[in-house]
């Protein structure tokens, strides 16, 4: 799809958001198009938040274009300061529609399993009748595997904005996480997939 954010009606889902601007330098080329099992990165993870439960998805592209993804393509232009501009950039798109949360996910992460996605999504739901009676809004849900967080992590509305002022360098939304904890719910994904990341040619290759 082209490079823009959308502002459908529709605002009872959250957004899925996913970080692939990187050049990947240490891999050798920009991860989102190197392929697994014949699938390009890029392609792999839209299609777990798709298949998670997010209808709809925003892929930020950087250090090269991302074409033909099932996704609406933001492109961030100051991807080389690294992965919190990225995010920065993936929220202010997604703050031009009305999705009410983001579940934030990353491209170099190809073992993280739809039902990962649909967990997260689930407890959020679960939440939004007490909110709806004037309870406490979640603000942060985040992935754990075995105790330790991961991803996706999905971001209530309400804090995209110190997310973002929090996220510089290469830190994305671990900076606010850390300094919020009781604003965050972990919600254990044990069984869903695997959490590791994909840093060198041969982690596509186990």
């Amino acid at each position: 799809m082209t490079d823009a954010a959308a502002s459908r009606p529709e605002a009872s889902a959250p957004v899925g958001l996913l970080l692939a601007a990187g050049a990947g330098r240490r891999f050798g080329g920009p991860k989102a198009v190197a392929l697994l099992d014949g699938e390009r990165l890029v392609d792999r993870a839209v299609r777990t938040l798709h298949d998670g439960g997010c209808s709809d998805v925003l892929a930020v592209a950087g250090a090269v274009p991302l074409r033909d993804v099932d996704a609406q393509v933001v492109t961030n232009v100051d991807w080389p300061s690294g992965m919190g501009s990225s995010l920065r950039c993936g929220l202010a798109a997604a703050g031009r529609g009305r999705w009410p949360a983001a579940v934030v996910l990353l491209v170099d992460t190809p073992w993280v399993g739809s039902g990962a996605v649909r967990r997260v999504l689930d407890a959020w739901a679960a939440t939004r009748p007490l909110a709806a009676q004037g309870g406490e809004p979640l603000l942060a849900l985040q992935a754990t595997y075995d105790g330790v967080p991961g991803h996706p992590v999905l971001l209530a509305r309400e804090v995209w904005t110190a997310v973002g002022e929090a996220a510089v360098d290469d830190r994305g939304a671990r900076a606010w996480l850390a300094a919020h904890p009781g604003d965050v719910r972990h919600v254990p994904c044990e069984g869903t997939g695997d959490p590791r990341d994909v840093d060198l040619p041969d982690d596509l290759n186990p």
